[in-house]
């Protein structure tokens, strides 16, 4: 997975990796649909997984305005599909917060992901953001298996623990620091270390989420088209939140 990510990146066209990431968005909102609302199914699911799309489809023209104009586009035409079938759908409400929070924290989060691939030097942002994040799990990991005693959020996850965040946290601006160390020049080690520090954050963060969502589904994973790994919801839950906080540093320029 990690040498077709990097083939992607640097041989592959931004508009070939947008065309990728909305292929993985569709299977993340099934899978979230599956998780969280099984009595949709059929049409209504296609349909329903289409209007979610919006944000990550506007990201083509790699621009955060159109992005934005998709999200509303997208919410707008969720609107129409409640205010339309309001008698058939089982539970209006449950259907419009379920769709409208798809939305937001996968397509639009998805989108800011294909953001950065549009900006100059997208390809080394991406590579550096999925080392920090990789890092910082393979760190958290180990860490955790050896001093591990104090847990971080049981009642999420039970399995994290405070070393483990430690761990993870110094994994991961270890491998940033290097990265930026071997392609000299490319960003400022001082700067790069708090914005590690904080994707790294974030990205317990995002997994985190998932876990929860998953605790209160009461699923163990979100999908099984990963073998022994679960879905792809699974593998990118860091990034769903750590992408737009790494987008947003790079266009602020508190990372340069």
């Amino acid at each position: 997975m990690a040498g077709a990510w990097l083939l992607l990146l640097y041989l592959g066209t931004a508009k070939l990796f947008w065309a990728i990431v909305v292929g993985v968005a569709v299977i993340a909102l099934s899978e979230f649909f599956r998780m969280t609302y099984r009595s949709l199914i059929g049409p209504r699911l296609f349909a329903t997984i289409l209007l979610c799309l919006f944000p990550v489809l506007a990201s083509y023209f790699g621009r955060g305005d159109i992005v934005l104009a998709g999200v509303i586009v997208g919410l707008m035409a969720t609107v129409a599909v409640v205010l339309h079938g309001y008698s058939t759908i089982d539970d209006v409400f449950k259907y419009f917060s379920y769709s409208v929070l798809a939305s937001v924290y996968i397509s639009l989060c998805m989108a800011h992901v294909v953001l950065i691939r549009f900006l100059p030097d997208g390809p080394f942002w991406l590579t550096l953001l999925v080392a920090v994040v990789a890092g910082s799990d393979t760190g958290a990991y180990y860490a955790g298996r050896a001093f591990g005693h104090r847990k971080l959020f049981p009642q999420i996850s039970p399995k994290k623990t405070v070393a483990g965040g430690f761990g993870g946290l110094v994994a991961g601006i270890a491998i940033a620091e290097g990265i930026a160390l071997a392609f000299p020049g490319r960003v400022d080690l001082l700067s790069l270390f708090f914005a590690a520090g904080l994707l790294i954050i974030v990205g317990i963060a995002g997994d985190l989420t998932e876990s929860m969502i998953k605790r209160s589904m009461n699923v163990k994973d979100s999908g099984t088209i990963l073998r022994g790994h679960g879905g792809l919801l699974d593998r990118i839950d860091s990034l769903l939140l750590t992408g737009p906080v790494l987008y947003y540093l790079l266009s602020f320029g508190l990372l340069r």
